[in-house]
C-alpha cells in the first residue's frame, strides 16, 4: 500500500495542505490514515477512488447526484 504524505497528496490533487486539513475537519475530503498524533497520510488508491467518485460526464449529472444525496439526507 502506497501512502502519500500530506504535501504529496495536496500536490497530487492540486490543492494546498491547508485545504486538505479543512477537508479532514469537515469530512469532505478523501479518506486518510492517521500515522501518529500529529501525522496523517493518504493511501494512493483512496485518493484515486475519491477523485473517481467526484468525476462527472456533464454538469447535469453532478447536479442530479447532489440533489439525490440531499434528498437521501432529508429522509434520515
Amino acid at each position: 500500500m502506497e501512502l502519500l504524505k500530506e504535501k504529496q497528496a495536496a500536490e497530487a490533487l492540486g490543492v494546498s495542505k491547508r485545504t486538505l486539513q479543512r477537508w479532514r475537519f469537515s469530512g469532505d475530503g478523501p479518506p486518510f490514515t492517521r500515522i501518529g498524533p500529529r501525522r496523517v497520510a493518504y493511501p494512493e488508491a483512496a485518493l484515486a477512488a475519491w477523485c473517481e467518485g467526484r468525476t462527472f460526464n456533464h454538469r447535469a449529472e453532478e447536479t442530479a447526484r447532489r440533489r439525490s444525496a440531499e434528498a437521501d439526507a432529508e429522509r434520515v
